[in-house]
């Protein structure tokens, strides 16, 4: 018997305030049409004062559990990944627990970045694999906007707030691993692939921070730089991943991408050679929500009947650090 982790629930939680490009004009040199055409983006959404991390996620949280049938005292462990939590200590995902009221469990907060989701991915499956939870949430939330200098038109049109989480429970499999072909495969989490390289931090991050400045600072990023990262980093951990499981391109129903640049998310699905109506995009309406942008793509796709039951799905990202990661799943 293999103990493996399914996705038995999702939700997602945006917040109410909606900031196009057009209103972006109206205080920066910028234009609808000059972001659009180099990010894809055209809106985001941005958390309101006094909505915080940890409200967000509790949402995302809330709804996945719902959509599960589970009840909040079911749940063994919970882990936020994000990079904007409430306060540098206690964890964001602490203040979740007592929110959703599943006391006692380990919860903890998870620091990726963009690639966070992934990395909390892995965390759960790994400690339902092992035996040591059967039930987990696995959230990305992230306030995006308040780590933004709103006079730089570089960095501040790219990003959203939001959050998105699933519900992870074990699965007893019964029967050979499940590779060799689609067919065979249980429903879950089939593997995840993780990667950092800290020689190339400097080309995204934040400059402050409570041990260096004592202050939040605000997102600095080298675009061109990221954007060679991105497109040769997250095409090789897609391979890496179907190798894994002896899969080509062909056998993948959905790419399920972080939602960082319309261009970047293009340049990896043309080296995989699949289409447009292959991949999951919802970074028109979202813009870049670092950690909370899988999930999110994720919940909008299962609630639209775009994924089905069975399909093979590969997620995907590339984040600050810089790190990246990639996941496959039978949904």
């Amino acid at each position: 018997m293999i103990v493996r982790s399914q996705i038995v629930g999702c939700g997602s939680y945006l917040p109410e305030r909606i900031v196009t490009n057009d209103e972006i004009a109206t205080f920066l040199d910028t234009s609808d049409e000059w972001i659009t055409a180099r990010t894809g983006i055209r809106q985001r959404h941005i958390a309101a004062e006094g909505e915080y991390t940890s409200d967000l996620a509790f949402n995302a949280a809330d709804g996945a559990l719902r959509n599960a049938g589970i009840r909040a005292c079911e749940v063994d462990m919970i882990v936020v990944a994000t990079t904007t939590p409430d306060k540098t200590f206690p964890a964001t995902a602490t203040r979740v627990q007592a929110m959703l009221g599943a006391e006692g469990g380990p919860a903890f907060d998870l620091q990726a970045v963009c690639t966070g989701f992934i990395y909390g991915l892995a965390v759960a499956d790994s400690f339902i694999r092992l035996g040591q939870v059967d039930t987990a949430i696995v959230i990305g939330a992230e306030t995006m906007s308040r780590l933004l200098d709103w006079e730089d038109r570089n960095t501040c049109v790219l990003f959203g707030d939001g959050a998105g989480a699933v519900v992870l429970k074990s699965n007893n499999h019964h029967g050979a691993s499940g590779s060799g072909g689609r067919e065979n495969l249980p429903r879950g989490i089939l593997s995840t692939h993780l990667h950092s390289d800290g020689r190339f931090g400097d080309l995204l991050h934040v400059d402050g921070g409570p041990s260096s400045t004592g202050t939040v600072g605000t997102l600095q990023m080298s675009g061109r730089e990221v954007f060679r990262h991105a497109v040769a980093n997250l095409a090789d951990v897609l391979e890496e991943a179907l190798a894994a499981n002896e899969m080509t391109p062909a056998d993948i129903d959905w790419v399920v991408p972080h939602q960082a640049n319309k261009r970047i998310i293009d340049g990896t699905m043309r080296k995989l050679g699949l289409g447009d109506d292959r991949v999951i995009v919802t970074i028109e309406r979202h813009a870049n929500t670092s950690a909370a942008s899988i999930p999110l793509a994720l919940d909008e796709a299962v609630r639209d009947g775009r994924i089905q039951p069975g399909q093979i799905l590969l997620m995907e990202a590339m984040g600050g650090g810089m790190t990246w990661g990639a996941g496959l799943a039978r949904w």
